[in-house]
């Protein structure tokens, strides 16, 4: 049992200290609540955020106008994931500003060697995240067979352990379960994760038709290790990586 596991006990020590016979109390109190075994997978996802909260942690959203993406997906043959596209972009994004992927270590910031991409992978209980290695210097139609291939692996929980390590930052498309907004928290080994949110339709004003016209888009947020990253690097990151969902045929 862990101080976060008891964190929410009042406790009668001197200055508010959970005593023994304060746990005591609490276990009684809750022997006979309906309970269930947790899972080695909640566990292991329970002690990975447990650690990741340990490090301050700021998030920062924006919307991104999913048209051309939407589009370019319709028309292309291999229909790539959508977290694929945003996966490339955040890469090319990273690559050119390393520094919000890096590693505070004692008085050094590190940064990444190579660009390797995180895919948030829901699963029964919890969360897997197969690797993409060198995103940004692969196209997305060079990505996809291994993206396709780590994606069925981690939904079979049939991931080898070379796959699902040495990412520098995740991307989790929390949309498909209908979320607009949403906060992740990085993994503890990594500095930052962009989240995808569901795509809606929103009237925006034209001056060329000088009328409303429905528009797809879709909020998009990052978090980050306050240590190394700030607000303005979070934004300049979202910036870009909107700029470049606004082309796809290039990514």
């Amino acid at each position: 049992m862990s101080a976060s596991d008891i964190a929410f006990i009042s406790g009668s020590g001197a200055g508010g200290r959970v005593t023994i016979d304060d746990l005591e109390e609490f276990l009684e109190y809750v022997s006979q609540w309906p309970h269930r075994k947790a899972s080695s997978m909640r566990l292991a996802v329970a002690d990975a955020m447990r650690r990741s909260w340990t490090r301050p942690l700021a998030s920062a959203g924006r919307p991104v106008f999913m048209d051309p993406l939407i589009k370019h997906r319709q028309n292309s043959p291999l229909r790539p994931g959508i977290t694929l596209y945003f996966a490339r972009a955040l890469a090319l994004a990273l690559a050119e500003s390393p520094e919000c992927a890096g590693y505070l270590v004692g008085e050094n910031i590190l940064s990444p060697k190579t660009i390797d991409i995180g895919i948030a992978a829901q699963v029964a209980d919890g969360v897997m995240v197969p690797v993409l290695r060198r995103v940004n210097e692969r196209t997305m139609e060079e990505l996809l067979e291994d993206y396709n291939r780590l994606i069925a692996q981690a939904r079979r929980r049939r991931l080898a352990p070379e796959d699902s390590t040495g990412g520098i930052a995740t991307v989790t498309n929390f949309g498909g379960f209908g979320l607009t907004f949403a906060a992740p928290m990085p993994m503890p080994s990594e500095s930052i994760i962009l989240g995808v949110g569901a795509v809606t339709k929103t009237p925006v004003w034209s001056d060329e038709v000088e009328a409303f016209i429905p528009i797809s888009k879709a909020n998009i947020v990052a978090t980050g290790d306050h240590r190394v990253v700030d607000g303005a690097d979070i934004g300049r990151l979202l910036k870009r990586v909107a700029e470049l969902l606004q082309r796809p045929e290039y990514l």
